[in-house]
């Protein structure tokens, strides 16, 4: 099958191509039958010389012979203005939705992240209810705790500091003594 496509030429990142007819077999850059065009995407689209240069009557003469474009030659084609090419090759632009999808991989790895996102999120929530009842259990607990305490007698709690306060001021005045007691001790055995 013949096909009219562009044969990569010029330099390292100064792209050139040549508009030729060629077997599809063929490598791209390699044997081709005729040279019918050239394209030069270094040059400026509104430029004074014109990106793409196409031999018109031997573009038609092939296309009469079952020649095929290539998606951008058939571009160039149907863009062009010359009464040759006019309504040979009608180019529509072509759409496929899901080129920009991801990968079998990726939409595996997605789901296996929202999995974990919704186990986190479930066990955060089971969490907070823990908490919640535990912390409704201290309530409970401290009340019970103030029940109790509200209901025991009132004279047994003041007999309770009572005894403390006694004990508190007998220690204060045996700490007095101590140091002096011992400070005399000092004196004594250096005397």
């Amino acid at each position: 099958m013949l096909k009219i496509r562009l044969a990569r030429g010029g330099a390292k990142k100064r792209p050139y191509y040549y508009i030729v007819v060629a077997d599809s077999h063929a490598p791209r850059d390699g044997k081709f039958i005729e040279r019918v065009g050239s394209y030069n995407p270094m040059l400026p689209k509104d430029g004074d010389k014109p990106r793409v240069a196409l031999k018109a009557d031997r573009i038609a003469e092939w296309l009469g012979k079952g020649a095929q474009p290539t998606d951008r030659v058939a571009r160039f084609i149907s863009q062009s203005q010359d009464e040759a090419l006019v309504g040979k090759v009608k180019w529509t632009q072509s759409n496929n939705p899901n080129k920009g999808a991801p990968g079998k991989k990726a939409q595996e790895r997605t789901a296996e992240r929202a999995q974990r996102e919704a186990d986190r999120a479930e066990a955060e929530a089971a969490a907070k209810v823990e908490a919640a009842e535990a912390a409704a259990r201290a309530k409970e607990e401290a009340a019970a705790a103030a029940a109790a305490a509200a209901a025991a007698p009132a004279e047994e709690a003041p007999a309770e500091e009572a005894p403390a306060a006694e004990g508190e001021g007998s220690a204060e005045v045996n700490v007095e003594e101590a140091p002096a007691e011992g400070a005399a001790e000092e004196d004594k055995t250096e005397a």
